[in-house]
């Protein structure tokens, strides 16, 4: 499952919702990974652009994974602007032993933050400035992905 969402999400909402729906799915492991727009250099917050055809595909593969290893993953993602101390990010994987499930969250995250089509912009004094230093070019992306 892969849901995006025009705000900051409500991690306690989520987090509930998924581990209701695989509470009979007989999984004996729900590892969540959240991440948290923390203060620094100055900024307010952070906004983010998502390509989501690409994003599908790429969160497809990982479900297929998971899947091979008896295991599912939610992700749940904001788009738009995300201040301060909100969430933006929130993957889970469920699964029915624990190692399986920390190793492929760990994984999972790792990819996520090398790969995925999400584009991170500080938000400054009222500005959205692309957040260049802090971001990794994806996989063959060609002249998209070259740092100046």
């Amino acid at each position: 499952m892969l849901s995006i969402y025009g705000s900051a999400l409500d991690v306690p909402n989520i987090l509930k919702e998924w581990y209701e729906e695989e509470a009979h799915s007989n999984y004996g492991a729900f590892i969540p990974f959240v991440g948290t727009v923390r203060s620094e250099d100055g900024i307010d917050g952070l906004s983010f652009d998502i390509y989501e055809p690409i994003l599908n595909r790429w969160f497809k593969s990982w479900q297929d994974k998971a899947e091979l290893l008896g295991a599912t993953i939610k992700m749940a993602h904001s788009k738009g602007d995300v201040m301060l101390h909100e969430s933006s990010y929130i993957a889970a994987v469920f699964s029915p032993k624990r190692k399986v499930a920390l190793s492929l969250i760990n994984e999972f995250v790792e990819d996520f933050k090398a790969c995925a089509p999400i584009w991170k912009y500080d938000l400054k004094e009222g500005k959205r400035i692309y957040a260049l230093e802090r971001s990794t070019a994806i996989k063959g992306s060609g002249i998209l992905g070259v740092k100046k």
